[in-house]
Formats: C-alpha cells, sequence, structure tokens
C-alpha cells in the first residue's frame, strides 16, 4: 500500500535515440491523390516529423507535466501511474478522470485547469505509458476498475465521481457498477455499446419518436463505415498485439503515425488537437516502450470470459456530454437499457476527445452535474 513520489526525468541519451532515428527514417511510397483513404498521408506525416525532429521540444513538455504532483503505488500486482491535484477547498469532490486509447494523462493538461473546484485523481492505465508495461496477461477494462476503487481508498476518499471517455468510459462506468456505495456519480463522453449494433428493425424503430428514428439510422450507418473502413486498429490489438509492438516499439514514425491517424480522424475538424499535445502523447508512449501493453488492451477485453455476455445495469446517478463528431452515436433508449442516465447534453462541436478538443464545455458539464 505504499505510494511513492514520482517525476518525469527522461534520460538525455534516450533523447539522443530518438533523433538518431528521426534522422534515418525511411519513407514509404505513396499512390497520388489518396488523401487519408488509406491512412496518414506521406506528406502530412513528413511535416510533422520534421517539426518533431527539429522544433518540438520535450524538456518544455516534461516540466509542464511536472507540475502535477505524480506518485506511484502498486495494486493487483501492476505499478499505477498517476497524478494526484487535491483543491484548495478541502470539501471538495474528489473526482477520478480517466484517459482512454491512444490517450494519456496529456488528454486532461486543459481541463485540470478548469476543475480546480475538485480534488483530481487522473492515473494511467496499467500497461500505458508510465503504468506499463504490465508483468502479467489480464489487465482488461473491470480488472482496471477495481484498482481504481482500491486507489481511492489508499488515498482516504470514501466518496468520489468518475469521469471518462474511450476506455476511461468503460472503466469509469464500471467504478460506478462496481462502487455504488462511495461513487457519488458517473460523468461520460462516450457510453460503451450504446449504438445501433446492427441494422433497425421495424420493431425496434415502432415505438421510438420520428427523431429518434432518424439517429438510430444514423447511428447505424456511422457504425457501418466506422466497421469497415477504421476497425483495422482494434482488430490487430485484440489479436496479434505482440507482432504490432515491434514495429511501433523500434520506430519513432511508426508509433507516431498509429496515433496521429487517430487524433486526425476522431477529432471534429473544427477543433484540431495541437500538435505539440499530440507529440506529447506520443512521446509517453515512446519513451515507455508501452505500445505493445497499451494496445493489448483490446485483446485482454476480447479474450476476457465476460466478453460478449449480457452486462449488469449500473445503477448509479449518470451524465453523458454527447459531442457531435463522437464515432459511435448513442441511443437513448440503449442506453436507458444499461445506464442511470440523469443528464444528457448534446453539444454541436466536439469528436472523440473530449478533454482536447472541448475542455471548456467538458468541465462545465461536469460541474453541473456534480452540482446537482
Amino acid at each position: 500500500m505504499t505510494i511513492e513520489p514520482f517525476r518525469l526525468d527522461v534520460p538525455e541519451t534516450e533523447l539522443d535515440d530518438l533523433r538518431r532515428r528521426l534522422d534515418l527514417v525511411r519513407w514509404p511510397s505513396e499512390l497520388p491523390g489518396v488523401g487519408w483513404s488509406r491512412g496518414v498521408p506521406l506528406a502530412y506525416l513528413q511535416e510533422l516529423v520534421a517539426y518533431w525532429r527539429s522544433s518540438y521540444d520535450w524538456r518544455a513538455a516534461e516540466a509542464r507535466l511536472n507540475e502535477w504532483p505524480q506518485y506511484t503505488t502498486v495494486i493487483d500486482g501492476a505499478q499505477v501511474h498517476f497524478a494526484h491535484v487535491p483543491s484548495s477547498d478541502p470539501s471538495a469532490i474528489p473526482l477520478v478522470l480517466t484517459h482512454g486509447w491512444p490517450g494519456s494523462i496529456v488528454e486532461f493538461a486543459e481541463v485540470a485547469k478548469l476543475l480546480t473546484d475538485f480534488h483530481l485523481v487522473i492515473p494511467t492505465i496499467p500497461g500505458f505509458t508510465p503504468s506499463g508495461p504490465v508483468n502479467e496477461p489480464g489487465w482488461e477494462f473491470k480488472r482496471v476498475a477495481r484498482a481504481w476503487t482500491e486507489l481511492m481508498t489508499r488515498l482516504g476518499y470514501q466518496r468520489y465521481g468518475v469521469q471518462g471517455g474511450d476506455w476511461g468510459a468503460a472503466i469509469s462506468r464500471e467504478v460506478g457498477r462496481i462502487d455504488p456505495e462511495r461513487v457519488i456519480g458517473v460523468h461520460l463522453n462516450l457510453i460503451p455499446g450504446a449504438g445501433a449494433t446492427s441494422e433497425p428493425t421495424p420493431e425496434e424503430l415502432a415505438p421510438l419518436d420520428p427523431a429518434e428514428q432518424e439517429r438510430t439510422w444514423a447511428s447505424w450507418r456511422r457504425q457501418q463505415e466506422f466497421a469497415s473502413e477504421q476497425q483495422g486498429y482494434a482488430d490487430l490489438q485484440s489479436t496479434r498485439p505482440q507482432t504490432l509492438a515491434y514495429a511501433l516499439t523500434d520506430s519513432p514514425v511508426g508509433q507516431l503515425a498509429w496515433i496521429a491517424e487517430k487524433f486526425a480522424t476522431w477529432s471534429d475538424p473544427a477543433s484540431p488537437i495541437d500538435r505539440d499535445v499530440l507529440l506529447t502523447n506520443v512521446m509517453l508512449y515512446w519513451l515507455t516502450r508501452t505500445a505493445g501493453s497499451a494496445g493489448a488492451i483490446y485483446y485482454e477485453r476480447a479474450h476476457a470470459s465476460y466478453w460478449g455476455q449480457p452486462t449488469e445495469p449500473s445503477r448509479t446517478p449518470t451524465a453523458l456530454l454527447d459531442l457531435a463528431h463522437e464515432n459511435f452515436i448513442p441511443l437513448r433508449h440503449k442506453v436507458a437499457r444499461t445506464d442511470n442516465v440523469v443528464r444528457w447534453t448534446n453539444h454541436p462541436h466536439g469528436g472523440h476527445f473530449a478533454a482536447l478538443e472541448q475542455p471548456a464545455v467538458l468541465a462545465e458539464d461536469v460541474r453541473a452535474f456534480f452540482r446537482a
């Protein structure tokens, strides 16, 4: 139960190695005029790598991250890294912010500045960045949720809230499900499994009003597009994460491309993510060599005994911030079967990375929910 202070302090030799690798990159060919349809465009990545090599300042990013008090503690055999940023108000609500893939605690740098009226706990998922690699299999999201409840116990918090998107949403919802006596509320910017996973049937559509019927069709169409054009990363990480790990751990440009594609295509074109933030996020994966162990959370879920089985509904009060450009359109009638949603906020901007794209909107929605 020991909690140890942690500080990022990357050896200069690691940065020298990165510079050498960026100087020696071998570029693939590219068909003319294909844009983003086959993945990250060559010119886009070449420009980003040139900036990474010549202008990006890791030491400045490292110093900004170190402004947060950070710690590590061993839970269930894994070293868990977390930032702990108490509010100046002793009576503030403790709030756990959980990132997803391909994110990290970097996602919360701006929103944390806006949530100073909460005691913030910002953990890194086991297997990811400073919480990785893990030394045994089985770190799927339910195990992570159990680790979070233990972390909050060690920090002495008897009641708390949780917030997350992507894997952070799955973990946060599970925390609310397994620790309902202590969790005040669950705030999500994605609800896993709440979209149309099969073509809508007349029987399903009949009880819905016209607007919800159209939303159901829109959810189905977006799900189909995602499955046919963007699902490959998840299929690969669900089946052969170790094979992929060799390429991403050996090539910084490969690691950059694997993550940059998601930041570009999953976000709202009207609110692009700052490239320094993107590169800092990539650096955390690169420097910790955790591309494989982070991606393996998909493998662990796909091979867990519960996968594909119905999940017991959560009775913990839940809020959803529904950003218009999120890949997965949630359906109210499906959400009602699995979650006790008491607040649903639609917003016309933002995509998958709510904390990066719309930090002020996210912070205000979190505050309004927990104030209620």
